[in-house]
């Protein structure tokens, strides 16, 4: 490709454009080599444009942004684009060969449940036969390598070159979560989805998209860009929201829920096994599998129509479903023998809070004791919401930090705490707070009488601690298990 080719592929104007191939797209300066086009984007802390001369010293044969003012930037072209991100996504994907032009991409949105079903869907793909790639908070699970995701949907740039691995791999289908700043910042440009899937929405980023129709509408936008004629759409009718995805999606729309195309019937929940009947336009099946929950059984539901949609038979996507294990860090017990339960789970929303508590009180035969906190640079909303939910769902709760970033962690707990003294508690008798989590955590477990359970809740599968600026190693999981070690020993 060269520039020329670029600008027409980007609806940039091309007027005066050099004859010049183009190596890659970038936009990290430190990436940038001879041939290089490089995206300047003002962000939160940084401008991108201020980098443009250490791109041009690398090699650099244009710079791409969005103002309008100059020609030339750094003694090199400088090049309009309404959405540089945009132009990003296209060009790096069509760089790459367009790896999606013959695979089968599966987005999964929503505010919860994005990662359980994600990866359920590629479970029972490859279990089934098929060859899956995978990219979620999880991890990136691409032509049988797995590497940290130290994003929920990768940068546009790093998706390219993703997919094409997959692609050179011989894996014709990739599942991924599309989270909502991926898709405003249009990291997901240049990607051809054939199915979109919807979990649920609920209060989460508003520090970041400010209120929620704006959260709504832009978790929407990938609704409305399946562009395949054999592409469909999968939402959760039993969420308020979910009509409104209906209504966006330009394609079939198969549905899930209580109202919805696929049910599922005669749900019953144990501490080691959930089981119910799935019933769908594509024939019925008996689900039996090791995730615990309502919430687990939604996204079952959600993952089955996909897959079903797609052309699995419902009872090899059934059984499938049943021989995954956990998934890291939703709702995973934590057992060296003890006798009273110990769950890790992720929920850092109050209706993620109140999936995991619900499914606590249902399973626990005696006290349950969370113990929690609230990220810090993030929707502080939430936080006195989240406490609400504890106190309306736990016996006691343990209000902790979680990853503080550059907020003090005790003005974060007192935020929190707000809500558990709104809902009528009081600290020493209903609640308590201890901003260390590690110790909050050996307090939680300490108190633990036999048959009691405790939920360690807002970190799941993530092995860090963010404090300043600083990231730590710091896993609920193993604190957990040293801790009952310790018990054990003494």
């Amino acid at each position: 490709m060269n520039l020329q080719d670029l600008c027409r592929l980007t609806a940039i104007n091309a007027t005066g454009v050099p004859d010049v191939s183009v190596v890659s797209v970038t936009e990290d300066s430190r990436r940038v080599q001879p041939g290089s086009v490089f995206i300047a984007m003002p962000g939160e802390h940084v401008d991108g444009h201020d980098y443009a001369q250490a791109a041009a010293d690398q090699g650099a044969i244009a710079v791409i942004g969005p103002r309008i003012d100059i020609d030339t930037l750094a003694g090199i072209p400088y090049l309009h684009a309404e959405h540089p991100r945009r132009a990003t996504g296209i060009a790096v994907h069509s760089l790459a060969g367009d790896p999606t032009g013959d695979m089968t991409v599966i987005g999964v949105t929503g505010t919860n449940g994005k990662s359980s079903t994600v990866v359920l869907i590629e479970h029972v793909l490859n279990a089934t036969g098929q060859s899956a790639a995978c990219l979620g908070t999880l991890g990136y699970n691409v032509g049988g390598e797995c590497l940290p995701a130290p994003h929920t949907t990768p940068f546009a740039e790093d998706l390219a070159r993703l997919f094409r691995q997959a692609h050179e791999a011989g894996q014709r289908y990739a599942v991924m979560e599309a989270s909502s700043h991926a898709i405003e910042q249009e990291r997901t440009a240049g990607i051809h989805y054939n199915v979109a899937a919807f979990t649920n929405l609920t209060q989460d980023h508003l520090d970041y998209h400010n209120d929620m129709d704006t959260y709504r509408a832009i978790k929407i936008r990938l609704f409305e860009r399946i562009e395949a004629e054999n592409g469909f759409t999968v939402v959760n009718t039993d969420d308020p929201s979910g009509a409104a995805f209906v209504n966006a999606s330009p394609v079939p729309c198969h549905t899930f829920g209580a109202k919805g195309d696929c049910r599922a019937l005669d749900a019953r929940y144990g501490l080691r096994e959930t089981t119910f009947q799935f019933t769908s336009p594509w024939g019925d099946a008996p689900v039996r599998m090791k995730l615990i929950g309502a919430h687990n059984v939604a996204n079952a539901m959600c993952a089955l129509t996909v897959v079903c949609g797609l052309g699995v038979p419902v009872a090899d996507a059934a059984e499938a479903i049943g021989s995954l294990k956990n998934v890291p860090g939703r709702f995973e017990c934590i057992d060296a023998g003890q006798d009273f339960v110990v769950v890790v789970d992720y929920a850092h929303t109050d209706d993620g809070l109140r999936n995991v508590l619900q499914t606590a009180r249902a399973v626990c035969e005696n006290r349950v004791i969370c113990v929690f906190g609230c990220g810090g640079d993030r929707d502080r909303g939430k936080r006195p919401k989240m406490a609400a939910v504890a106190a309306e769902l736990a016996d006691y709760s343990i209000i902790t930090s979680d990853n503080p970033r550059t907020e003090d962690p005790d003005r974060i707990i007192k935020d929190v705490e707000a809500g558990a003294i709104a809902a009528g508690q009081r600290n020493g008798s209903d609640y308590e707070l201890i901003a260390d989590r590690e110790q909050a955590i050996r307090r939680g477990i300490d108190m633990a009488a036999p048959d009691d359970l405790i939920m360690i809740a807002g970190k799941g599968h993530e092995d860090y601690q963010i404090l300043g600026t600083k990231k730590i190693h710091f896993d609920d999981r193993e604190i957990a298990r040293q801790i009952l070690a310790e018990r054990t020993q003494s």
